[in-house]
């Protein structure tokens, strides 16, 4: 509804009976704003819509950058505008009000709608000054000057009472020994220690949780007793405990890092440490409406001076120190370091997650140990290179020693060992890849086969230098027919299909013809 739609309807709601105190609310308007159109005739407001079309504002020479930003990021907040002008103008006089009604007005006009991502979190009372500082970690991924993407790690940590942050940044994953330098570096930024730190499970310092007793990093352990740290580690699922922190890593991503371009660390570590002056601690805080560093002013002389701490141990166990960074094993039994795969043994592996700790010796080896243990996985020369597998022998199933218990398994099922071995040596050799379905075939032969047969078809194979599963298979075969055709050859007594007495076979006995014509003469005479 515009500016003379809304006049009309005042004047409309007025003669109905409405209070003026339900029209603003009717029509969302403050009462201020109602006031100033009623006291304006019909002219008198003409006139004054025609001079807001025409005049300037302070921001109009900026229209167009603006206008750009939020074409390329339609999920930029008017804040980050606000921080983002200021940065490139240092002579700008506008408050941070005037910049979100000017880019609410530039996204009206041109349709240009916000993207809006909502996180809750549970509120919890502030503890006292110096007490607590919550610490997290974070990554983004920037576009680089080069055109190319690149990943960004940064740690943070927020003084929970005055909302005084600092932030570090780094181009690669961070180490243990990054984090505890990162801790001496933000101590030095708050001129002081407070009496609690907060952590996430973050690997680098965490080894367990277990059951309350948390167990840390050997390294980060030995960092702790030297400052004589007293920490808390948050449970998992548990964002309410940490909130402050996450609120943190969320504004340096979303309002430091979100569409910035990258050039080189040392710049981008720069333009951070001027972006937590000007922004991160220089902004009045919507929480408690106080500039954090406006209050840090008042909590630094709370926290503990680093000078009173017994610091004898801490140059010495940062001295002593080896760069050692966690990882979970891959399931194929490596770990990445500087985007090359190192090998582990074989069975190291476990689907629940195995986390090791590597170690860099003389930024030349990498020493790789488990983490809950101690024990001692392997050493290997750190490549220059990327993309390599970096493998270790000891690591590697040993395929040959399987084979060869193999096969000297199959060889004692011959009444010639020794012969049937060379054999199979000899398959091996001809079939190198398929070596173990060539004895597998082999293998369920002998299981079907008796001795006898099987030893002849060992000599006829290696007589004819026939080094094949399939081949030894058809000569067994081939030696069953020719024994079947053997036993046929053998004339045998042919038995009768059903059995006869033995007075049945008996043959009549017969007598010499002679007897028979001496009968007959002697009958003729008489």
């Amino acid at each position: 509804m515009d500016k003379w739609q809304v006049y009309v309807e005042i004047d409309q709601l007025l003669k109905q009976g409405f209070t003026k105190r339900n029209i603003a609310k009717k029509l969302k308007i403050s009462r201020t704003t109602l006031y100033r159109y009623l006291e304006k005739s019909p002219k008198e407001m003409v006139d004054w819509m025609e001079s807001t079309k025409s005049r300037a504002k302070k921001l109009d020479k900026y229209e167009e950058l603006i206008l750009r930003w939020l074409r390329e990021h339609p999920d930029m907040s008017a804040a980050q505008v606000y921080d983002w002008l200021n940065e490139r103008f240092e002579d700008l006089e506008v408050g941070e009000s005037t910049v979100r009604s000017y880019v609410r007005e530039l996204r009206s006009h041109y349709e240009i709608p916000k993207e809006i991502r909502s996180r809750s979190y549970e509120a919890i009372p502030d503890p006292p000054m110096g007490q607590q500082a919550q610490i997290d970690f974070g990554v983004t991924t920037q576009k680089a000057t080069s055109g190319r993407n690149v990943k960004l790690y940064f740690i943070a940590f927020v003084l929970s009472h005055s909302r005084y942050k600092y932030k570090e940044w780094i181009d690669r994953p961070f180490t243990t020994k990054d984090v505890i330098n990162a801790h001496e570096n933000a101590f030095r930024y708050f001129d002081g220690v407070p009496f609690e730190l907060v952590y996430d499970q973050d690997n680098l310092i965490v080894v367990s949780e277990n059951a309350g007793d948390v167990i840390l990093t050997s390294e980060f352990e030995a960092y702790r007793r030297s400052r004589n740290l007293t920490l808390r580690i948050c449970r998992k699922a548990d964002p309410e405990s940490k909130g402050r922190i996450e609120n943190v890593v969320g504004f340096i991503k979303y309002n430091f890092a979100k569409h910035r371009i990258f050039s080189n660390l040392d710049a981008w570590n720069e333009q951070g440490l001027r972006w937590l002056e000007r922004t991160g601690n220089g902004k009045v805080h919507h929480t408690t409406k106080k500039r954090p560093i406006e209050v840090f002013s008042l909590e630094k002389q709370h926290l503990r001076s680093p000078s009173s701490i017994n610091t004898g141990h801490i140059d010495q166990a940062k001295n002593t120190l080896n760069m050692s960074i966690t990882r979970t094993v891959r399931k194929d039994n490596t770990v990445l370091y500087k985007s090359n795969r190192y090998s582990v043994p074989l069975g190291t592996y476990s689907p629940y997650g195995r986390v090791i700790r590597l170690t860099v010796e003389d930024e030349s080896f990498l020493m790789i140990h488990d983490t809950e243990t101690n024990e001692w996985l392997g050493r290997h020369a750190i490549h220059s290179g990327k993309g390599h597998l970096i493998q270790d022998r000891n690591h590697t199933r040993d395929r040959s020693k399987g084979i060869d218990g193999y096969i000297d398994q199959l060889s004692k099922y011959f009444s010639k060992p020794e012969m049937a071995k060379q054999y199979l040596e000899g398959v091996r050799k001809k079939h190198p890849r398929y070596i173990r379905d060539q004895l597998q075939l082999i293998r369920k032969q002998i299981s079907q086969t008796e001795t006898l047969i099987l030893d002849q078809g060992l000599v006829e194979c290696t007589k004819r230098k026939l080094y094949s599963a399939n081949e030894f298979t058809d000569m067994i075969a081939y030696l069953h027919r020719q024994k079947v055709s053997t036993r046929l050859d053998h004339d045998c007594t042919v038995q009768p299909l059903h059995s006869l007495s033995a007075s049945t076979m008996v043959s009549p006995e017969k007598r010499d013809v002679s007897q028979y014509l001496m009968i007959l003469e002697e009958s003729h005479h008489e």
